[in-house]
């Protein structure tokens, strides 16, 4: 069983059931988790060549996940050998005002990767769901209908050459308190300190009753979403690495033909 089957959802989700901890493609050697992640990035960066290359067809890879889950960590260890070039990491903050008076989707779809293209979205369209819900600034139907804007939206980018990649990086409770209290404790990331997290702490158990709603209301083929353990950072990291080496594998990708007239033409 490959990667992409071991970690697709299983629906309907239930986080309860699913250990954070958990390290389904390797044991507790954390070296061999590195030095295998090491070599799928080297993959990745070499199909990325191709991808360019080719020039038709797009890839979004989507990380979320509870604060400390590692969406920052994963960006670093997995695609830091990719060519600057056709990469792109596009991180969501709260709306603006000027993207308040728009729909919800209108500052996502300005975003999405262009062709040749790797984005990664390091958060999504789903916080818009995710916080409001929590907050209770929208209500179950509006969550609903937000669900199917987004299998729509999804559909229509797959459907115009988009690969996307969805994953939830799923951290425990008590793995992220721990993650909190060492950025705490050190002056040096104390620049990674935002004192809300403490407080959205607090709705830990509804965010996780959220994400499981959304990953089964949104998970499709077209737009699958896999679930990350992320208690141990190198399997994290090992994880998502396997499954979009995997995808990438899979695109069949290949370099356009060449250009007959180019051997005859001589470099003086």
């Amino acid at each position: 069983m490959n990667a992409q089957q071991l970690l697709r959802a299983k629906l309907p989700l239930k986080l309860k059931e699913t250990a954070a901890n958990d390290k389904p493609l390797s044991g507790d050697d954390k070296a061999a988790d590195l030095s295998r992640t090491a070599e799928l990035a080297e993959q990745i960066s070499a199909w990325q060549d191709i991808f360019y290359a080719e020039d038709r067809r797009k890839l979004l890879v989507i990380l979320q996940g509870m604060d400390t889950s590692g969406k920052d960590g994963t960006v670093r260890g997995v695609f830091h050998r990719l060519d600057p070039l056709g990469v792109r990491t596009v991180s969501f903050k709260s709306p603006s005002v000027t993207e308040r008076a728009h729909d919800y989707l209108w500052r996502v779809h300005r975003e999405v990767p262009a062709q040749r293209e790797l984005v990664i979205f390091n958060r999504s369209h789903y916080e818009d769901v995710l916080y409001p819900a929590v907050h209770g600034q929208i209500d179950a139907r509006e969550c609903k209908r937000r669900y199917q804007h987004i299998k729509e939206f999804e559909r229509m980018l797959s459907e115009t050459g988009t690969v996307l990649l969805k994953f939830f990086l799923h951290i425990s409770r008590d793995e992220q308190k721990q993650r909190l209290a060492e950025r705490l404790a050190d002056p040096e990331k104390h620049w990674k300190v935002d004192l809300n997290d403490l407080e959205e702490r607090k709705y830990w158990d509804d965010y996780q009753n959220l994400y499981e709603k959304a990953i089964t209301e949104t998970d499709t083929d077209d737009a699958p979403w896999y679930v990350i353990p992320a208690d141990s950072k190198s399997h994290r990291n090992l994880a998502i690495a396997s499954v979009v080496a995997e995808t990438m594998q899979g695109m069949k990708l290949a370099y356009p033909p060449p250009n007959p007239d180019y051997f005859k033409v001589q470099v003086k």
